[in-house]
C-alpha cells in the first residue's frame, strides 16, 4: 500500500521545536564553555619547554648549524621573548623552564621574562646552572646565595604559581655531595620545591628525603634502539612519586651536539622522534613533561621555528594537543589558536539553527491559530 503523506500536527512540531532548541543551546554552549565546566575538566599534564636566556648576538657564531627564524637575537630583545611566548602557547606549551644562575645580564633577562610571562598568563619554572662551562660543580655558598637571591625576587610572583610553590631545578645534583646538597636546600625547602636532575633511581634515592622531586634532563635517548627506555622513566616516576615527590618526564624532538664534541645524533625523522618521546613520557605518569627544548641550538634539539626546519616542530606539537594553530607569520597574542577553529564552526552551526528554529516557530503559531482569524491590524 502506499503511503499518504500526512501534514505534521501542532504537537509534532511543538516536540520537534522543543528539540531544535535543546540543539541549538548545546551549540551555543560549545562556543564559550562556561567556568563551571572548565572547574569540572581536570588539568591535563602541563607541557614546560626549556628555555634559554643566554644568547648574545654573537653566540650564534659559535657551533650553530642552524638558526632561528627571528633572526641571530640577543636575549635583551623584549620583542623576541614576546613572540616566543605567543609562539609556545599557541602550540600547548604551558610554560618555559628557565636556565638561569644570578649574574647580572641573567638577572635582567629574567626580571624581563617574568613581566612578559604575567602579562600573557603564561608560567615559569627554574633550571639552576649549578655547573660551569666545564662540567664543574659552582661552590656550594654561591648556589645558596643564588637561591636566597630567587626567593626574595620570585617566590611570590603569579609567574611561578602553577604549584604550590615555585620550581626549582638544581642541574647536576650527581656531582655534588648528599652534604652539599643538604646545604643547598635546607631553610629554602619551605619557599621553593626544589628538584633533583638525577639519571637514575639510585641518583635520586640518595638525595630523595632532601629535594621535592626530580627532573631528568635527557636529550640524547635513542627510543628506538635503548633498551628499557620506556621502563626506565616510568620506574623513576614511581620513586619520585613513592617519596612524595614531584616527576618532571623528559622529551625531545632530537639531538645533535657534533658541533660542541658530542657523539651521539638522534634524528627527528620529521616529528615522529618527538611524539615517540612525548608519548613516553606520558607513560610514566608525569607531573609535568620538561620539553628538551625550545631554543638549544647547540645540541640541535630546538623547536623554536628557525631556518631549517621553520615551524614543523610547533606543527608537531599542536597535532598531539589536537591545536588548530595558525602559520607562523599569523600568530595572534589575542588567540589561544587551538580554538579558534571551533568556535567558528559552532557559532555559524548556531546561526543556522537559529534561523531554523524562526521558520519553524512561525509554521507553529501558523497551524495553531484559529481557522478565519485575521492577523492584527486588519
Amino acid at each position: 500500500m502506499k503511503a499518504i503523506a500526512r501534514p505534521l500536527s501542532a504537537s509534532t512540531l511543538s516536540l520537534s521545536l522543543r528539540c531544535l532548541v535543546t540543539v541549538l543551546l548545546l551549540a551555543t554552549c560549545a562556543t564559550a564553555p562556561s567556568d563551571r565546566a572548565a572547574a569540572a575538566t581536570p588539568d591535563p599534564i602541563p607541557v614546560l619547554a626549556y628555555y634559554y636566556i643566554w644568547f648574545d648576538t654573537n653566540s650564534w657564531d659559535r657551533a650553530k648549524s642552524d638558526f632561528p627564524l627571528l633572526g641571530r637575537y640577543s636575549s635583551d630583545d623584549v620583542e623576541v621573548m614576546r613572540q616566543h611566548i605567543q609562539w609556545a602557547q599557541a602550540a600547548g606549551i604551558n610554560g618555559f623552564i628557565v636556565s638561569w644562575k644570578s649574574t647580572d645580564k641573567l638577572n635582567r633577562r629574567l626580571a624581563q621574562l617574568v613581566e612578559l610571562a604575567e602579562a600573557a598568563d603564561f608560567k615559569l619554572y627554574i633550571i639552576y646552572q649549578g655547573l660551569d662551562f666545564e662540567r664543574d660543580p659552582l661552590p656550594v655558598e654561591r648556589i645558596a646565595a643564588d637561591l636566597d637571591y630567587f626567593i626574595d625576587q620570585y617566590a611570590d610572583r603569579p609567574a611561578f604559581d602553577r604549584f604550590e610553590k615555585p620550581v626549582v631545578i638544581l642541574s647536576g645534583t650527581w656531582k655534588f655531595l648528599r652534604e652539599e646538597v643538604a646545604t643547598m636546600t635546607q631553610g629554602r625547602r619551605e619557599y621553593l620545591l626544589i628538584l633533583a636532575s638525577e639519571k637514575n633511581i639510585e641518583g635520586y634515592q640518595r638525595l630523595a628525603d632532601l629535594v621535592d622531586g626530580n627532573a631528568y634532563y635527557w636529550s640524547s635517548v635513542s627510543p628506538d634502539t635503548f633498551p628499557g627506555y620506556a621502563e626506565k622513566l616510568t620506574a623513576m616516576g614511581e620513586a619520585v612519586h613513592a617519596n612524595g615527590g614531584l616527576w618532571i618526564a623528559p622529551a625531545a624532538p632530537g639531538f645533535d651536539a657534533q658541533l660542541i664534541g658530542g657523539t651521539t645524533v638522534i634524528e627527528r625523522k620529521d616529528g615522529e622522534t618527538l611524539r615517540m618521546e612525548m608519548n613516553t613520557a606520558l607513560q610514566s605518569s608525569p607531573d609535568a613533561i620538561g620539553l628538551i627544548s625550545w631554543n638549544e641550538f647547540s645540541e640541535n634539539s630546538h623547536i623554536e621555528p628557525s631556518e631549517n626546519y621553520g615551524s614543523r616542530y610547533l606543527e608537531v606539537l599542536a597535532s598531539i594537543h589536537g591545536a588548530v594553530i595558525p602559520a607562523i607569520g599569523d600568530f595572534d597574542s589575542s588567540e589561544p589558536g587551538d580554538t579558534r577553529f571551533i568556535l567558528d564552526t559552532n557559532r555559524k552551526v548556531a546561526i543556522s539553527l537559529l534561523v531554523l528554529l524562526i521558520v519553524v516557530s512561525s509554521i507553529v503559531i501558523a497551524r495553531r491559530r484559529p481557522s478565519g482569524q485575521t492577523k492584527p491590524g486588519r
